[in-house]
């Protein structure tokens, strides 16, 4: 009789070879609709719930031109997103190009049964370290995805689509991500207050933000001038 052992390693090579570029394709389905988007100006509410910033529910304005530009500005010209979180959009994970991908089963998130990929960039010049994305396989949309990175900490995004869904577009993001971890914007000064005096040293324990975006409308591939990302 053959040894039953090697045989079965083999197989899981197979497997697991097979499952990687199973994962890969999908990515890449997912990458070309969302590669429809050359450019957007976007019209949204943002509602900002952090402990240490005061702000009220602003109109927003939101430009992207691929593959990486977007700018949001708010009513009082100043947005507070925290940096390496600002691609609401996804090509800062779909654009990488030298990276591993593992399926990790199916999970259930907003209401949607989605195809869970864990991704690891293979370069270390990426700012992104792994990312997981809850993919809607019938609609090819990104539901959720949990993104780590070297100098911003770990943000998570999740995404309804309604009128836009043909495109990748949300009609709605929420973006948690972990104050410790907020950078603010240079040059900006505001009345800063993280909560850590009440609190008994050595016992400080991390706090979530969130900002929800709510689109209203978008205006695709009509072009955004450059300057607008200065």
């Amino acid at each position: 009789m053959k040894p039953v052992f090697p045989l079965l390693i083999a197989a899981c090579i197979l497997l697991s070879a097979a499952r990687a570029q199973g994962a890969k394709e999908l990515l890449q389905k997912v990458k070309a609709k969302y590669d429809k988007v050359d450019d957007y100006t976007a019209t949204a509410k943002m509602k900002t719930n952090v402990v240490f910033i005061k702000a009220p529910v602003a109109t927003i304005k939101v430009y992207y031109k691929k593959p990486d530009k977007i700018k949001i500005k708010n009513e009082s010209g100043v947005s507070f997103i925290p940096r390496g979180s600002a691609n609401v959009n996804m090509n800062n994970v779909l654009g990488l190009s030298d990276f591993e991908a593992v399926e990790g089963g199916m999970e259930k998130t907003g209401g949607v049964n989605c195809k869970v990929i864990r991704i690891f960039p293979l370069s270390d010049e990426e700012s992104i370290t792994r990312a997981t994305l809850y993919i809607d396989e019938s609609r090819l949309l990104v539901i959720r995805s949990v993104i780590s990175t070297k100098e911003n900490g770990t943000y998570e995004l999740g995404m309804s689509y309604k009128k836009y869904a043909e495109w990748g577009l949300p009609d709605k993001v929420e973006l948690s991500f972990n104050t410790r971890d907020y950078k603010l914007p240079k040059g900006v000064t505001i009345d800063y207050d993280n909560g850590t005096g009440k609190e008994k040293a050595g016992e400080a324990t991390p706090k979530k933000g969130k900002v929800e975006i709510s689109y209203t409308s978008y205006i695709i591939n009509k072009g955004v001038p450059d300057s607008v990302f200065n």
